[in-house]
């Protein structure tokens, strides 16, 4: 824009001058006509009084006058046949009229000066002089048309410098007004491209108000458009950062999917669900994680959700695989999610993990099972316990009155002490049933005693050898019913694992300290088998719930129960186990240490209130 305008003016200053110029040459062409006119007539008046008074002196004088004149350069008087009779100029005057003069002569004069071009650079103006009727002769004025053309010249330079100077005046003009247009609009220019290219980065903005015209109210209207993208850009953030934490963070597994039921996003549920890390899931299919059937169901459902535009419920599924390499049963429900009212753009799952419920109602109903079974037995016992009594005093007075012989007598006494063994049944039984709520003094050789007095059959029957070590005086301020169900757990486990020829079950306990708190006293337990041991993956899941190695037979929760026992005891318990192989023997160690702490009392009292 201002290269045109400087151009605009340069053109018409440019037809200004050529105007000018044009004009002025035609006014110095007028003005040296009308002045060699003007010079020529004066000379013949001047020579036509000095004839008429007899003065020729005066005629040479005003020739030489007429000479000195700036403009002329050279001036003389010819006769009526045109012979130079005075003459004066600049550079010696010829004494002969040139040709061009001479042609003058032909030229019948009119009462009137005649201006020509005497030679090349030269005008000369002619005027005859008569004195009355006679013709006496010619007056002759020449002048140098360089002088008019310094005159013009002089303009040209004026009109020149001028223009130049009106030119750098406009230009400073142009260039202040347009600083003062340019600038604003190119920082808002610069304003406009930092918020395309970086429109996160706030330090561009607001932009300053230079100017106080429309570019400043657009300035102004620019920086409250920017604070209003940046107010919006803020909240849609926030939302984003809450949905993007919610996505992440949720309970439930949450997957989208494309129309080629591939993955475009999960979250860490999901993830954990598949057993895949969560960057290997993207552009990948279902069959790609999961096992069949389930991967199959899973995408007929998807493909349900972008055919039908409907969302599916509540489809249960289930498998074996995953994290933890288990059956797994999920509630999924598929949803479409539109960007447009055209179609849905991406297939939303949600993944409901029910296996731990489903886990949890099958042990519920074993658990309920269980307790029947041991309020029957608890109820079986007592009610044995009233016919036991009349047969051991039966037997009593059987061997003490009736006067036996053998081997009658041997008979009764082996009756009695069969008796005695259903008696200590029925109380273990009772003992297992009727567990104390608050914590106690317990001999725990009494306690370990009767557990093992309790598997006494399976272990004979399996030809199990038990090893005891514990002192029978040794007690411990304990559970002593939980406590009696955590060894009731570890030999049953251990009897269960028990193999090969040389079966043995050690049972240990000793006054010992904390392995990690040396200053806290208490018993340290060991039991231990020869069985069939555990392998690693087995070792790091054997105190969860619901994990089990016993498929139908097991319930999953025995050790879990066992260690949640233990941790509320304030106690540790460790682990160790080698699976057999080939030659090798097996064998599980279980080592638990109980703190014998008195504070057990106020935990119990501050948990039961």
């Amino acid at each position: 824009m201002l290269a045109g305008l400087l151009l605009l003016e340069a053109l018409s200053l440019t037809l200004f001058v050529f105007l000018l110029v044009r004009h002025e040459s035609e006014e110095v062409i007028r003005r040296a006509e009308d002045r060699l006119t003007h010079q020529a007539t004066s000379l013949a008046l001047q020579a036509r009084e000095a004839l008429e008074q007899q003065r020729l002196e005066w005629v040479g004088l005003s020739v030489q006058m007429m000479g000195e004149d700036p403009s002329v350069t050279a001036a003389k008087i010819t006769d009526a046949a045109g012979k130079v009779l005075y003459a004066r100029g600049d550079a010696p005057v010829p004494a002969r009229l040139r040709m061009a003069e001479r042609a003058q002569l032909k030229i019948p004069f009119h009462g009137q000066s005649r201006v020509f071009v005497s030679r090349v650079g030269y005008w000369e103006g002619v005027e005859p002089i008569w004195v009355g009727t006679e013709l006496h002769g010619f007056a002759w004025v020449e002048t140098n048309r360089s002088w008019d053309h310094q005159q013009l010249a002089s303009i040209l330079r004026a009109t020149t410098v001028f223009g130049v100077i009106w030119i750098l005046a406009s230009m400073l003009l142009v260039l202040w007004t347009a600083r003062s247009i340019t600038q604003p609009l190119a920082m808002l220019h610069r304003g406009t491209r930092a918020l395309m290219n970086a429109p996160e980065t706030t330090g561009h903005f607001p932009l300053p108000e230079l100017v106080h015209n429309e570019i400043g109210d657009l300035i102004v209207a620019f920086n409250r458009m920017a604070a209003s993208i940046e107010e919006h850009r803020s909240g849609l953030h926030d939302t984003l950062s809450l949905l993007d934490s919610m996505l992440a963070n949720a309970p439930i597994g949450l997957a989208f999917f494309d129309r080629r039921c591939r993955l475009v996003r999960v979250n860490e549920a999901f993830a954990e669900m598949t057993g895949v890390s969560l960057s290997r899931h993207l552009g990948r299919t279902l069959p790609e994680l999961l096992p069949q059937p389930a991967a199959q169901q899973l995408e007929d459902a998807v493909v349900r959700v972008f055919a039908g535009d409907q969302a599916v419920r509540n489809l249960e599924m289930g498998g074996t695989g995953g994290k933890r390499q288990r059956p797994w049963t999920w509630l999924v429900s598929a949803y479409p999610v539109r960007t447009d009212a055209q179609r849905p753009r991406w297939a939303g799952v949600i993944v409901m993990d029910t296996t731990e419920r489903k886990l949890s109602e099958e042990a519920l109903r074993k658990t309920e099972k269980l307790a029947a079974t041991g309020r029957l037995a608890a109820s079986i016992a007592h009610e044995i316990n009233n016919p036991l009594e009349a047969i051991t005093n039966l037997l009593f007075l059987l061997r003490n009155f009736c006067q036996l012989q053998n081997p009658a007598l041997s008979y009764v006494e082996m009756a009695e002490g069969e008796a005695r063994r259903v008696s200590e049944i029925t109380q273990q039984t009772l003992r297992f049933y009727r567990q104390s709520t608050r914590p106690a003094r317990a001999r725990m050789s009494e306690l370990l005693d009767s557990v093992l007095a309790l598997y006494h059959g399976r272990l004979h029957t399996l030809g199990i050898e038990v090893e005891r070590g514990y002192d029978p005086e040794m007690d411990l301020f304990c559970f002593a019913g939980e406590v009696r169900q955590v060894f009731a757990n570890l030999v049953g486990n251990a009897i269960d694992a028990t193999c090969g020829e040389h079966m043995r079950l050690i049972v240990r306990a000793r006054r010992s300290r904390n392995w990690s708190q040396p200053e806290q006293a208490g018993v340290r337990f060991t039991v231990a088998d020869t069985g069939v041991g555990m392998e690693p993956d087995v070792r790091e899941r054997v105190f969860e719930a619901f994990f089990t190695t016993k498929e139908a037979t097991g319930t999953g929760l025995g050790l879990w129960v066992s260690h949640e026992i233990v941790l509320k005891h304030r106690g540790m318990i460790h682990l160790r186990s080698r699976a057999a192989q080939h030659a090798k023997p097996g064998g599980t160690v279980f080592q638990l240490f109980l703190p014998d702490d008195p504070a057990l009392i106020a935990g119990a009292d501050r948990a039961a209130k």
